[in-house]
């Protein structure tokens, strides 16, 4: 089986497609034929050793995949092979096959393709776990996502139209901002050309907006975090923009807004029950018709480098997935 393989620290350039061994399920896993890796921005930088985790070189990028279950080791219960599932693990994913434990799969219904179901869960949970566990976002409150036609900033839209906020979607082009409108987007708002803390004042009424949803970082954030309405919730994500932000602490103390971070990675491993009900309720969102992945493009696994480049260049509005 082919594989996508980090042998050195370094650019998407520097990853290796290589031939590998066909995978055998061990007593208690499984082994999933890959037919769909998303790729995550977080990806670009853990193959950089810029990232929070540190894999051990060499590794096989990707954490989230779709497929179908090629073997069941002894001992697993409840999957058969030919099971359409998505699944999620620390690496891996960017390779025709992967092998991983059970509780690690989540069956897919057949209403979803395989690009669609790849990183749906982590995704919309990450977005999820945000907006409702960090964020404590309410039917009619505002709600501004920057980066909003990235991965998690477009799952953000959607959910925060599933609670029942007014959300305002800023993105850097009229395209991206296309996107963002077509997945409920009330407002938008392009950072690129328009004064943004003009316009949100323009789209309140200048009353700001209740919850912040930043995975870009940068020099965003401050801004965003100057429109904020007394008693708010900032949410910091990511740094997609490179920069970590240092935020002048007497912002939070005139807004009487609070600055939340989110790890959903992190509250995953602490509290692997609250992962389980949130995976469910994204699902139960998705079967109601509330949130659906857009997949802005997909390249085959030897173009996993060009993927990795599209996010990192930020050309991108939705998910980018490998498909083999």
């Amino acid at each position: 089986m082919k594989a996508v393989v980090c042998k050195a620290w370094g650019p998407p350039e520097s990853l290796v497609l290589e031939e590998r061994p066909a995978l055998q399920a061990e007593p208690g896993s499984v082994v999933l034929s890959v037919k769909a890796a998303n790729v995550k921005f977080s990806d670009t930088l853990i193959i950089q050793n810029k990232y929070q985790t540190k894999p051990e070189l060499p590794f096989v990028p990707g954490g989230e995949v779709a497929g179908v279950i090629k073997a069941v080791g002894a001992g697993v219960q409840g999957l058969k092979v030919g099971d359409r599932v998505s699944a999620q693990s620390a690496s891996g994913g960017y390779a025709e096959e992967v092998s991983l434990k059970p509780d690690a799969l989540q069956t897919i219904p057949d209403s979803i393709d395989f690009a669609g179901a790849a990183g749906l869960t982590s995704t919309y949970g990450t977005s999820y776990y945000a907006l409702i566990d960090r964020g404590q976002l309410k039917a009619g409150e505002t709600l501004l996502v920057l980066g909003a036609s990235g991965g998690v900033g477009l799952a953000a839209v959607e959910i925060g139209k599933a609670l029942g906020a007014k959300v305002i979607a800023c993105a850097s082009s009229e395209d991206k901002l296309t996107v963002c409108r077509e997945h409920g987007a009330d407002a938008t708002i392009n950072y690129a050309t328009e004064d943004m803390r003009a316009r949100v004042k323009d789209i309140t009424k200048g009353k700001g907006v209740d919850v912040v949803y930043d995975p870009v970082g940068g020099d965003y954030s401050e801004l965003a975090l100057r429109d904020m309405a007394w008693g708010g919730r900032f949410l910091v994500i990511g740094f997609a923009a490179g920069g970590i932000p240092k935020i002048s602490l007497n912002l939070p103390l005139i807004k009487g807004c609070s600055i939340v971070g989110v790890w959903v990675g992190a509250m995953s491993k602490r509290d692997p029950q609250r992962r389980r009900e949130i995976s469910e309720a994204v699902w139960k969102l998705y079967n109601a018709g509330k949130i659906k992945p857009h997949v802005w493009a997909t390249y085959p696994l030897e173009k996993a480098a060009e993927a990795l480049n599209a996010l990192a260049g930020r050309q991108v509005a939705g998910k980018v997935v490998l498909t083999m």
